[in-house]
């Protein structure tokens, strides 16, 4: 194979592709080589980026793990879509994409073995578990169901951290609540990314686990952590801000922390949730889940083999609610997490939504509600107040945008409020360019005026991943033509979306330029 430009970047590229198909599809070098009829120390030499490869050796790769490696080479993957689409058939609703990633960081309390059920193969987790491996942690998966078995070494090593990985995600900023009991007295962290969604400080973070004694300043792109631990907090820690992550930190913080503590102002989202009936499970005592309180009773070390399934995403349930009401289709979404929907529902149908639920079942956890949801086409007219989102149990803020596209369906104005990001709103705008009327009135609100004749175009996918979403499903929507460029924010929260779509009916084709 020929190199042009810089020949060990480019092959260096192409081992980073051939590792991660590898890892997605829960193969170890060795079982790769096998498959191929060669060495272990070859397939490393391969993902280094310090083996020639012929074209070949490419496709017989690309075969073994199910990966187009010389497509993937080649640029980011794109989606053709063809419409107007009407969806029919059932799907069931993947496990929670938030809750995977906290439990992947909870796993860092326990020396124990954890097994995670059902974990969504999303390129957040991928991130992530590279992070993990750079840190020592074993980290397999066990089957083709997503079942993830993670062992933590007795020792953390973070001298040689995956720095490239956990930039391109902002989830390992919860790293930081169990580093502070497992990483030696001083440790660095590289800044967090992930969706541009504007300044988020990480104050409200750093707030939550001064309590505990750790201290971080941020300089050069890292995170310089100190923690002493002989500061413990001394009276109920009230967070500043009621974030999901920020609550999930100071619920890890205090799990290894053997006495009790009291968390004030907390996030009571589906998410948290999940990670409370883990911690749970790891034999800590959480009390007041579902509340604004959490009182967690920790202990000095975990070490328990542990099997956990974290309930379904009632973000991904929306997105496929919103990909019916915009076809006006009838489907049947199943397992559905009921209780982190309800403001949403609610605020459907006073809009004109018909649908039917199914009673009430329990999720796999135990403890999560889910219900069968069977949609039916429906004439949707604005809602009489704004449409903004809300802690739980209010409306959810990743629901938002989906509102977006649903009023852009709807006859009349509808007002948008998207408080809580700097500039999310604005990339509403570009269903705008699939024939939909949003005006921005400013970097928060937007005013969606429906109904809307949806016709196809090109576009580039918006950098956040919710808005990434709105956009594919009006295309579902659109007469003709569309191509969404640069899919892989939807790939970081979204397992085979539009896989998945496509089973229900959607004309979808995920392609790459040659």
């Amino acid at each position: 194979m020929t190199f042009s430009g810089s020949e060990a970047d480019y092959k260096g590229r192409i081992g980073n592709l051939i590792r991660d198909a590898r890892k997605h599809r829960g193969l170890t070098q060795t079982q790769l080589a096998e498959r191929l009829g060669t060495s272990q120390s070859a397939i490393n030499r391969i993902e280094k980026g310090h083996q020639n490869l012929s074209l070949e050796m490419l496709a017989r790769i690309g075969s073994a793990v199910d990966s187009e490696i010389v497509a993937v080479g080649a640029g980011p993957t794109h989606l053709r879509v063809k419409g107007p689409t009407t969806l029919s058939g059932s799907i069931d609703v993947k496990t929670s994409k938030n809750a995977g990633v906290a439990l992947l960081c909870a796993s860092l309390l326990n020396r124990g073995r954890t097994t995670l059920r059902k974990v969504a193969r999303i390129e957040e987790v991928n991130r992530l578990l590279e992070v993990l491996g750079s840190l020592g942690v074993q980290a397999r998966w066990i089957n083709d169901a997503g079942d993830l078995e993670i062992v933590p070494p007795r020792d953390l090593d973070l001298s040689n951290i995956d720095a490239a990985a956990a930039r391109r995600t902002r989830s390992v900023i919860m790293f930081l609540g169990p580093l502070l009991h497992r990483a030696e007295d001083t440790f660095e962290l590289p800044y967090a990314g992930g969706c541009n969604l504007g300044t988020r400080t990480v104050e409200p973070h750093l707030s939550a686990l001064r309590p505990f004694g750790l201290e971080v300043k941020a300089t050069d792109g890292w995170y310089h952590a100190s923690a002493n631990r002989a500061i413990v907090p001394g009276r109920p820690i009230v967070l500043t801000e009621r974030g999901d992550t920020v609550t999930e930190n100071a619920l890890m913080a205090a799990a290894l922390h053997p006495g009790t503590t009291v968390i004030r102002n907390a996030s009571s989202n589906y998410m948290v949730q999940d990670l409370c009936f883990y911690l749970q499970a790891l034999g800590v005592g959480v009390e007041g889940i579902g509340t604004t309180t959490l009182t967690v009773t920790g202990r000095d070390e975990i070490d328990v083999d542990v099997d956990y399934a974290p309930s379904e995403d009632p973000i991904e349930a929306m997105s496929l609610l919103a990909a019916a009401i915009v076809t006006k289709s009838k489907i049947t979404i199943r397992r559905a997490p009921i209780e982190f929907l309800e403001i949403e529902l609610a605020m459907l149908e006073e809009m004109g939504f018909r649908y039917e639920r199914s009673e009430e079942y329990v999720a796999a956890n135990g403890r999560t509600r889910l219900v069968d949801l069977v949609t039916h086409p429906s004439d949707l007219v604005a809602p009489r107040d704004k449409i903004h989102p809300m802690p739980f149990p209010g409306l959810n803020i990743d629901n938002l945008p989906f509102f977006a596209v649903i009023a852009a369906t709807a006859q009349g104005q509808t007002y948008i409020h998207d408080w809580v990001y700097d500039n999310r709103a604005i990339y509403l705008t570009e269903l705008n360019k699939l024939g939909g009327r949003v005006s921005l009135l400013d970097p928060h609100r937007v005013m969606v005026e429906g109904p809307t004749s949806w016709t196809g175009a090109e576009l580039m996918c918006p950098p956040a991943l919710r808005p990434a979403v709105v956009v594919l499903l009006a295309m579902l929507a659109s007469k003709g033509t569309s191509v969404l460029r640069g899919t892989y924010v939807i790939h970081r929260g979204y397992e085979d979306l539009a896989e998945r779509l496509s089973s229900l009916g959607a004309d979808i084709e995920t392609f790459r330029d040659i």
